[in-house]
């Protein structure tokens, strides 16, 4: 096998989309998903969360058959669940491929303190893909959503080659999310629902899903902003009420604040707000929500003196509907989550918040259908 250090070869000969900085390890790189600049405004779990690379993916060139990347994959573990396999997928030609590995570090997190944990320290892992077509093609190595990864290096067959693939032509669609974005509950990496759907569509993807913080922070309005998108997509509103951080005061007023933030720069780009998905215990109830003792998330009860103003999903729906309708802007459009994932896919629910991987299958097959195949179509 040739092998090239990742870390030496970027720009050169590598690739990689979705990661706007990097963490520089001893013997190789970790992708984050925000730029160096918004490090001292990230908070202290939204950090852990980009550091996971969901919808980052190595991009080259190459007329390999056999494709080997070694990396180190570190994996959280709540509790006493099993420790899933790290996968990762290789896309070329219009196929997809994919390889796993139990090696690598795991973090056992505390169920009922999640600032304690226990290290675990493993090895390397190697992800082989074989039997790839023959002949100069461009590929996509998508990086796992659910683990860290230190990338070291990429191998290819004696003989082979490995360029810099040119750059993507495609539209460029960015998207912000909460976890049902992030998507941890994807058996693959290449199968979260905004990849799907950006299969479907022909565009270029960039996931700013991250589990647990869609906050409207305004660092992200500012990335989305200063972004190179032609599309741009927000789905909104489930982690406010999973956390209770907003009430509706305060939600449609950031709300307003980061949609004019974008619009400084992105003065006519498409923006699609999304509203949450289907989440049987806070549709009609204010959160926050926490995980029973069986698995399943539910909302907490308050005192209903002071919860006036507290948010539900129901009532959320029509403030951003109502967000839209004032702002008279022609671009600026909507999309009820619930047509991604209803109350008719609840089996595909397991935890009464997330849907299983097979539900973000069909998210992304209907997202593709009911907005962005058509929007893509609109640009040209």
């Amino acid at each position: 096998m040739r092998t090239y250090d990742i870390k030496n070869n970027l720009d050169r000969c590598l690739g990689i989309f979705g990661a706007m900085g990097f963490d520089i390890r001893g013997k190789g790189i970790s992708p984050r998903r925000l730029p160096d600049w918004t490090r001292p405004q990230v908070p202290a779990l939204m950090d852990v969360m980009l550091r996971m690379p969901s919808g980052v993916r190595i991009v080259f060139d190459t007329d390999a058959t056999i494709v080997r990347l070694t990396a180190l994959s570190t994996t959280m573990v709540v509790g006493e669940a099993a420790v899933k396999p790290v996968v990762c997928d290789f896309e070329t030609s219009g196929s997809l491929h994919s390889s796993q590995s139990r090696a690598g570090n795991v973090i056992l997190l505390d169920p009922m303190d999640q600032t304690r944990f226990e290290f675990k320290a493993g090895v390397e892992s190697s992800f082989e893909f074989t039997g790839l077509p023959a002949g100069e093609k461009t590929c996509q190595l998508w990086l796992p959503q659910n683990a860290y990864i230190e990338l070291r290096e990429l191998s290819v067959n004696e003989g082979a080659t490995l360029t810099l693939a040119p750059k993507d032509s495609r539209p460029k669609w960015i998207h912000y999310g909460s976890s049902i974005s992030h998507c941890f509950e994807a058996d693959q990496p290449a199968l979260i629902w905004p990849a799907v759907a950006a299969r479907i569509s022909g565009v270029c993807m960039q996931n700013l899903g991250f589990a647990g913080e869609c906050h409207l922070d305004q660092f992200i309005a500012r990335v989305i902003r200063d972004s190179d998108a032609n599309l741009i997509s927000l789905k909104i509103g489930i982690n406010i009420v999973n956390r209770d951080s907003m009430g509706e005061r305060v939600f449609t007023s950031s709300l307003h604040g980061f949609l004019d933030t974008i619009r400084e720069l992105k003065k006519s780009t498409p923006i699609l707000l999304i509203s949450p998905i289907f989440c049987p215990s806070a549709e009609d109830n204010p959160g926050p929500t926490i995980a029973g003792s069986d698995g399943k998330f539910r909302t907490i009860p308050g005192h209903e003196e002071v919860r006036g103003d507290c948010l539900t999903l129901n009532r959320i729906r029509e403030v951003i509907q109502a967000v839209i309708e004032s702002r008279a802007d022609e671009n600026l459009m909507y999309l009820d989550g619930r047509e991604l994932f209803g109350e008719a896919d609840r089996e595909d629910l397991p935890d009464d918040l997330h849907p299983s991987a097979a539900g973000y299958i069909r998210m992304g097959k209907r997202f593709a259908s009911a907005y962005l195949t058509d929007a893509v179509t609109g640009l040209n």
